[in-house]
């Protein structure tokens, strides 16, 4: 078993891209990391602010997939440190839950060394998660358009990107469960082969990294941004302006209540800076897309 500290990065991510409901997303820069000191005391300290909440559960995420892969494997997790720390927000449809998830299967991964390929690290996942949008580009990096059924996991990965992001982050959370309770349970047939038409022409453009195409295919969604734009806050007048000023376009970030604005290259800055002024309800961010997934690196002391 795994004995010298390591720890584990975790991209954030942005699901959906509108009308790619549960199946395209797309892995960002900023990081989950988990430092791990293997065989100490078994305890879990989430630091930063925006954790804090977490110290008050033992039984967290990231131990959670831990156990749960080690005992799709039949074996005994060994106790550990860890320490947590992250660049992105929660509950802000960044895939904090599914960055939580990659790095406790990976925990599991190193420490009883199951040399999971990346496609058995997406299965299990996609079983945690349920869908398969925001876990499987955080072990991949990159663009990825899969489905899962319950039992495989078929995925498209696309590692080389040509778009830089703009994430404007309200100050209220938007939980996946409340978010999803927006849905309705049925789609008229007709509806839904329009919406299956319009997806399909979104992840063509995406293969051919044609930006304008997907941010029109973006604006015929069909399956989720019709019901949950209610909770995000000025959705289209943000989305609006920021094509006015240069952008491709704009959906929904995962379930809310996040932005994702899709821009030119080395345009993201400058809109950036001007959303902040015409929008001061939103913080922005400038974001590029992660291309390598979840990475392990050793380190000296897996302590802060």
């Amino acid at each position: 078993m795994k004995a010298e500290p390591f720890s584990i990065h975790v991209p954030a991510s942005t699901a959906n891209l509108g009308p790619g409901f549960d199946s395209v997303g797309l892995a960002l820069n900023r990081y989950l990391t988990v430092h791990v000191q293997p065989f100490a005391p078994r305890k879990t300290t989430f630091h930063g602010e925006e954790l804090q909440a977490f110290n008050k559960d033992e039984n967290n995420l990231i131990m959670q997939a831990a156990y749960f892969t080690a005992e799709s494997f039949r074996k005994k997790l060994p106790p550990c440190q860890l320490d947590v720390v992250s660049t992105f927000p929660t509950s802000k449809g960044m895939g904090s839950s599914a960055s939580a998830i990659v790095a406790g299967i990976e925990l599991a991964n190193i420490l009883l060394e199951l040399d999971l390929s990346k496609e058995s690290k997406s299965l299990l996942a996609s079983s945690l998660e349920e869908h398969p949008d925001n876990v499987i580009p955080a072990i991949f990096g990159g663009l990825t358009i899969s489905f899962y059924n319950g039992q495989v996991v078929e995925t498209v990965h696309v590692p080389d990107v040509a778009v830089e992001m703009i994430v404007a982050i309200p100050d209220g959370v938007l939980h996946t469960k409340q978010s999803r309770g927006s849905l309705p349970n049925l789609l008229p047939f007709s509806k839904a082969v329009e919406g299956s038409a319009i997806s399909n022409v979104l992840v063509a453009a995406l293969m051919k990294n044609d930006w304008k195409k997907a941010a029109d295919m973006m604006n015929r969604d069909l399956f989720h941004e019709p019901f949950r734009s209610k909770w995000v806050p000025l959705y289209a007048e943000l989305k609006e302006k920021a094509i006015e000023l240069g952008a491709y376009g704009a959906s929904i970030s995962g379930s809310g209540p996040s932005i994702i604005c899709f821009t030119p290259h080395q345009k993201a800055a400058g809109i950036t800076e001007q959303l902040s002024v015409l929008f001061p309800q939103y913080h922005f961010e400038t974001v590029f897309p992660d291309r390598r997934g979840v990475v392990v690196e050793k380190c000296l002391s897996a302590a802060l």
